[in-house]
């Protein structure tokens, strides 16, 4: 996977950018939100927003954690399921951190045939290595370990973020359609697609070719 188009190290930063602009809503929307809905508090939570913004935040731990480009979008990947299977964790402006930092650790370590300690991730995010410890720990339950991003998914998210970012189009301002946000409807419709139904498909398909 880390051969596909997201490889190409002149989109990291419109990347980058684009991933800080779409969480940064998300949080300031759930924030508003939470006034509204109660919002369970987590080990993500810090007690005051932290002074660092998301794109900065999001900008250090790509200068020092050097995994390969296809982490980060991995690293959407696990967030979008993080809060599909918990829905009453929304992303906001006092979480988005740690699960950043969280996010991005676990799929260096799935993907990456090297990658840094979880003492040298803390140190990059700011927090303790025991703190880091107990966040992987949460996040990895929080996704019921479902750690396997197939083919399929991967360029479904990559092609619709390069999508965005070659268009040059700020994220949707629909935040509704997305699991990353805890909208007011019981209903919520998820930006992914159901990988069970895609990959059926992908099978139908494949029958019809033969």
């Amino acid at each position: 996977m880390a051969e596909l188009e997201i490889q190409n190290q002149n989109l990291m930063p419109k990347l980058i950018d684009y991933l800080s602009s779409l969480l940064q809503r998300v949080a300031e929307a759930n924030d508003i939100n939470g006034r509204f809905q109660p919002q369970k508090i987590s080990v993500f939570h810090g007690l005051t927003r932290p002074n660092i913004s998301i794109q900065s935040y999001l900008e250090r731990i790509f200068k020092y954690a050097n995994c390969s480009p296809c982490c980060f979008v991995v690293a959407y990947v696990y967030l979008d399921r993080f809060t599909q299977c918990q829905p009453s964790l929304p992303i906001n402006s006092f979480n988005i951190h740690r699960l950043l930092i969280t996010s991005v650790m676990i799929a260096a370590k799935f993907m990456d045939d090297m990658y840094y300690n979880n003492a040298y991730y803390a140190k990059v995010g700011g927090i303790s290595t025991t703190e880091m410890n107990f966040l992987e720990v949460d996040f990895l339950f929080g996704l019921g370990f479902h750690l396997n991003v197939t083919p399929t998914t991967f360029q479904t998210y990559c092609a619709y973020l390069q999508k965005e970012m070659l268009l040059l189009q700020p994220p949707p301002m629909n935040l509704e359609d997305s699991s990353l946000f805890m909208g007011r409807s019981p209903n919520l419709q998820y930006i992914c697609f159901n990988e069970d139904e895609s990959s059926s498909q992908q099978q139908q398909q494949q029958q019809l070719v033969v």
